[in-house]
């Protein structure tokens, strides 16, 4: 079992960074792919972002590209998104989650994957 909870959300002006952090409680959180998501209101939760479970590789939607940076901390069991040059569409409740396989060995995008998913946090970008 993995749980995790976020934090580091808040309200910044376009242009603007944040940093999301995921801290998970759990032996097997190393052992496990872990990704972004988001869901704005109104609108279904998407992939952002996701690691794998070394941290070596990771995979960004093209929303994110350029602007996200994912990472972790497996000796602190915790995860980050790094968010620069924030747009009003980024705005959105940011989860984190953990992939439901151990040691799948490739990084996956769909959220039916990821069983272990935190209570989000809001993150609202002004113009």
């Amino acid at each position: 079992q993995v749980q995790l909870i976020e934090s580091g959300g808040g309200l910044v002006q376009a242009g603007g960074s944040l940093r999301l952090s995921c801290a998970a409680s759990g032996h097997t959180f190393s052992d496990r792919v872990m990704g972004w998501f988001r869901q704005a209101p109104g609108k279904e939760r998407e992939f952002v972002a996701a690691i794998s479970e070394s941290g070596i590789y990771t995979y960004y939607a093209n929303s994110a590209k350029g602007r996200f940076t994912i990472s972790r901390d497996n000796a602190k069991s915790t995860g980050y998104l790094q968010m620069n040059t924030l747009k009003p569409e980024d705005t959105a409740v940011y989860y984190c989650a953990a992939d439901r396989t151990e040691r799948r060995g490739f990084i996956v995008t769909f959220d039916s994957a990821y069983d272990y998913w935190g209570q989000g946090t809001q993150v609202t970008v002004s113009s």
